[in-house]
């Protein structure tokens, strides 16, 4: 699976100090083998050259919560 730019990931990599942490992909380079390198910004820095595998699409967990949230407000205010 690919990235674009503003995906929300979470970064696999026992050697970074981001390891599990969720981050947004800032930048897509190409290497010279046609495969996509990432940089990806975390709240307190970011991570350059993460290959395509170290990478999952983060769970949209928040934004399926806020339509419903939503729903029970405007119920409230009938």
């Amino acid at each position: 699976m690919s990235f674009e730019e503003d995906d929300e990931v979470v970064l696999h990599d026992k050697h970074s100090e981001y390891d599990g942490e969720t981050g947004t992909v800032t930048q897509v380079v190409d290497t010279m083998f046609g495969e996509p390198n990432y940089t990806v910004s975390f709240d307190d820095g970011q991570e350059a050259g993460v290959p395509e595998d170290n990478l999952e699409l983060a769970e949209d967990d928040e934004s399926e919560e806020d339509p419903d949230e939503g729903d029970d407000e405007e119920r409230d205010d009938a």
